[in-house]
């Protein structure tokens, strides 16, 4: 359970020291080194994120460093999507959640080795489309609902690009949005869970947590003597080598399905 909590640990310095990224280590987390099972595991994710990231955000909302403006453009579309990915994860198996979940951590390495190519200050500041945001913001709920990522790698430069906010507001932003909607993912799939008679993990929960916002508030203290680049660079790495781990354990048990009674929808017999 040891290496549970330093997953818990990582989770938190890494939101800490990028403002993102750091919820993408909570699923394989959960499911590789706590033995949750794959649906639980996305389900517990969004409420660890959601703790995580709402006490992030409270340092910013203190320094007045979040545009309530895109929180509402992004995150009500962001929060429907959300909720409305969790309705269809009925529909997928916990493996096929997996290989989605694998294919996102692929795609948010892709993003962090791109250098940030994005003035604070310019040009961009007056280019607001609140329709490209707000479907945006809906597709990454979408994505969230499905497979438990806060997608604040997505969220950033959607903010920056699209919103044009200066960095030091998107990741505040950033952050309160992926709160509301993990939050509403999490409420949502306490109903689903619930109808298949899985229950959550309550305590692991606030343990995990708990570790993850001691380790943002650390991860946002030692982010200042460390250069974002080269921080962004290693983590992107890393996420390559667990996404291809995910696939490699994930992508044969598509391939060779175990005969299981396990995916027979609700209304046949329950044991």
């Amino acid at each position: 359970m040891i290496f549970a909590w330093i997953g818990a640990a990582l989770i938190g310095l890494s939101l800490g020291l990028l403002g993102s990224g750091g919820s993408i280590l909570t699923v394989p987390v959960l499911v590789y080194l706590v033995g949750e099972p794959e649906k639980l595991a996305i389900a517990e994710s969004l409420a660890i994120v959601g703790g995580i990231s709402l006490f992030g955000a409270i340092p910013y909302a203190l320094k007045k460093k979040i545009d309530w403006r895109s929180v509402l453009w992004f995150g009500i579309p962001g929060v429907l999507g959300t909720y409305g990915g969790a309705a269809l994860s009925v529909y997928l198996s916990g493996v096929v959640q997996l290989l989605l979940f694998a294919g996102v951590m692929l795609l948010a390495s892709v993003m962090m080795f791109r250098p940030t190519a994005v003035e604070p200050e310019n040009a961009v500041a007056h280019q607001r489309s609140p329709v490209k945001i707000a479907l945006e913001g809906l597709g990454v709920g979408i994505l969230t609902g499905l497979v438990g990522v806060g997608g604040g790698f997505l969220i950033i430069p959607a903010l920056v690009l699209l919103g044009g906010l200066p960095m030091g507001l998107a990741v505040g932003t950033s952050l309160l949005i992926i709160a509301a909607k993990s939050f509403a993912g999490f409420y949502k799939y306490m109903h689903v869970l619930a109808e298949q008679n899985l229950s959550m993990n309550w305590g692991l929960i606030g343990l995990f947590t708990a570790i993850g916002i001691a380790g943002s508030f650390l991860g946002a203290r030692v982010g200042k003597n460390i250069s974002n680049a080269s921080l962004k660079r290693g983590f992107a790495g890393f996420l390559v080598v667990m996404g291809l781990y995910v696939l490699a354990t994930n992508v044969p048990k598509v391939l060779h399905p175990a005969p299981s009674i396990e995916a027979r929808p609700a209304g046949s017999s329950a044991h």
